[in-house]
């Protein structure tokens, strides 16, 4: 199986993009930059839009999903949109009881502990995902050579949502249940890599030209722990999507002691976080691997002096590595100010790739 002949990748829209070109290891035309968290919370005509609309009702709008994926595009001329979802989307597209809490993030109705709550989950149906293919197709049409990103969240970040039932800051939950009922623990993670797994191929079939695994809470663990109990699940995750041939990314936050783990779970680029100068990733990675990262966001409030010698300083780093996509080591807070990405953007762009 490979993507279509009309595919973006495929008719030659993106397969030469600066964004695919350095995901592919290659020299790109200008240095590529796109943004975590650049679809929301910071751009004023986002807030607007989203006016009364819970997020999930927004994550589950083609129309109103792919508005806000290319605002920011339109807005800072970033070299890739990020698809506009949620991780916890899967599951709600399978009929699990979540919601997005205002000030709190996704809730559980009922958190997922035993074998036999993860034996009742329901089932993630290709049908179910329509929304979603609708919805990169209404993107992709209009982004043109931009690559379109798709995402997923990774199986050990889903599953410590649906143990803990809420955002947790030590994840301890799950920490316990992989130690203290193994068996349910895998049985839960191949279910969530199996649910993200097909999300993301989901965008990726429907016009998506990369894509990136999210593990935010993979930070929590121990290289023991992940190599054990977190990394076959992700593997399994990618494993649906691989045949197509689409660069894929990995990244999670606090994950500096697991960059070669992430990595050879089978993935084509390395995201880091702002922890970690991208010319030591590099080296601890064996100096193969493209990087993605790692301007920090605290930074985008500094005095432009700061913000840009710092950007200098990541963009001398990742020089380093075979490939570098800028980005940020963390999502774009909900303050910063939208003039200030695009100036970060243009800075960028202004240096010889």
């Amino acid at each position: 199986m490979t993507l279509s002949a009309s595919h973006p990748l495929m008719d030659g829209r993106t397969a030469d993009s600066p964004l695919i070109t350095a995901y592919r290891g290659g020299t790109p035309s200008r240095r590529p930059v796109w943004f975590m968290r650049q679809a929301g919370r910071s751009l004023p005509e986002y807030r607007k839009l989203r006016e009364g609309i819970a997020m999930l009702d927004s994550c589950l709008d083609p129309a109103l999903a792919s508005e806000i994926t290319l605002q920011p595009v339109r807005r800072h001329d970033v070299d890739a949109g990020i698809f506009f979802s949620d991780i916890v989307i899967p599951l709600k597209l399978a009929g699990v009881d979540v919601d997005i809490v205002p000030g709190v993030g996704p809730v559980l109705g009922t958190p997922v502990r035993t074998a036999a709550d993860v034996a009742a989950l329901p089932v993630l149906t290709e049908e179910a995902l329509e929304p979603i293919r609708e919805a990169v197709r209404l993107t992709v049409a209009e982004l043109g050579k931009t690559p379109l990103i798709g995402f997923a969240g990774a199986p050990f970040t889903l599953a410590a949502y649906m143990v803990e039932g809420k955002p947790s800051r030590d994840h301890l939950g799950p920490r316990t249940m992989m130690h203290a009922d193994p068996d349910a623990w895998r049985a839960l993670t191949e279910w969530a890599a199996d649910a993200s797994g097909m999300f993301l191929r989901a965008q990726l079939e429907a016009g998506a030209s990369a894509g990136q695994l999210f593990d935010s809470w993979a930070g929590s663990l121990g290289l023991a722990d992940y190599t054990r109990h977190v990394a076959p699940a992700s593997t399994r995750a990618l494993d649906h999507v691989r045949d197509l041939g689409a660069p894929l990314v990995h990244f999670g936050t606090g994950t500096s002691e697991l960059l070669g783990a992430m990595r050879d779970v089978g993935v084509d680029v390395v995201g880091v976080d702002y922890r970690l100068p991208l010319d030591e990733a590099n080296r601890r990675l064996g100096g193969a691997t493209p990087l993605q990262g790692n301007i920090d966001p605290a930074l985008l409030n500094a005095p432009w002096p700061v913000l840009e010698a710092h950007v200098r300083e990541v963009l001398a780093a990742g020089a380093a590595a075979p490939g570098h996509v800028v980005n940020l080591g963390h999502g774009v807070p909900p303050e910063t100010d939208p003039d200030v990405l695009t100036r970060v953007v243009q800075l960028i762009h202004s240096v010889e790739p």
